[in-house]
């Protein structure tokens, strides 16, 4: 998997360490040099300011994050403005925006949890939950580095994984302590779960929307407002993901695999896998 150049840059910042092309962690933060232009995000970052305090604009929209605050940015999101004190300290998570949806797929409230970050990117953490986090981070960090293990890549999925659960907890809280889910926001959570549950036959927005109950065009100006990706985007996304899947974690052959994913046939599926992932579908399994 290629990385946009960003996250690329972002290894090589003092103090990081990182896993291929997903992941890095830094917890050296207040070092790293941030642009001063507004950036679209390619990545998704999760952020615990520790000392300090520091300002972002998030979609044009002014967040101060203070120690003990947890920031959530999510891909296509832009940033701008960011402006730390000078004591501000901080540890930071940065991950493809595959490699996080890889995690998280199969596990749904999780899912529309963190969508819900996007309209609310920090958070408060108790005192128990930033000594919480400040666990995971150090036991991933550690799993990253010790390159012998021959489990790694699995480990370091896991604790990610419980690591969103606990932080998915702290959304949770906070979304119920505003104020009560908008429609809209059930619109879309119900679209994902139906995308989830349905991507492997089901490609067309007209058919989702229609399980709702709701036209295609309502659907896709709801999607692309709650969550900054289109609708087609979010299915071609699920897609592809059972698709790589399915390809490391399987003896089918691809011809079974276009049938058991509703393509039309093996040249079809081939096709769809270049454009979404770069590369064929025999080469992703080799790789």
């Amino acid at each position: 998997m290629i990385l946009d150049s960003d996250l690329s840059k972002a290894q090589a910042w003092e103090g990081s360490v990182s896993l291929d092309n997903d992941l890095m962690l830094s917890d050296s933060i207040n070092k790293a040099p941030m642009p001063k232009d507004p950036r679209k995000m390619n990545f998704i970052l999760i952020g615990l300011c520790t000392r300090g305090r520091l300002r972002y604009r998030i979609d044009s929209k002014e967040q101060i994050i203070n120690a003990g605050d947890i920031l959530i940015v999510s891909e296509h999101q832009v940033i701008d403005g960011y402006k730390p004190s000078p004591t501000m300290e901080g540890l930071c998570i940065m991950m493809s925006v595959n490699f996080f949806h890889e995690i998280i797929k199969s596990v749904h409230d999780v899912s529309s949890l963190f969508v819900f970050a996007r309209t609310q990117p920090v958070m408060k953490l108790e005192q128990r939950e930033c000594e919480a986090f400040k666990e995971y981070f150090a036991v991933i960090k550690q799993k990253i580095s010790d390159t012998c293990n021959h489990f790694r890549k699995d480990l370091i999925r896991t604790l990610l994984l419980a690591m969103f659960y606990d932080v998915g907890n702290i959304i949770y809280r906070a979304r119920n302590y505003g104020e009560v889910q908008i429609p809209s926001e059930k619109v879309f959570t119900r679209f994902l779960r139906l995308v989830q549950d349905n991507c492997k036959r089901e490609r067309r927005v007209s058919w989702y929307a229609q399980q709702l109950c709701i036209t295609p065009k309502y659907l896709s100006l709801v999607v692309k407002r709650i969550s900054g990706r289109t609708a087609v985007e979010w299915i071609e996304s699920y897609v592809t993901l059972e698709l790589r899947v399915m390809l490391k974690n399987s003896t089918k052959s691809i011809k079974e695999i276009a049938e058991d994913m509703n393509f039309p046939n093996q040249s079809f599926l081939g096709k769809y896998f270049r454009e979404h992932v770069g590369m064929t579908p025999s080469k992703y399994r080799k790789s």
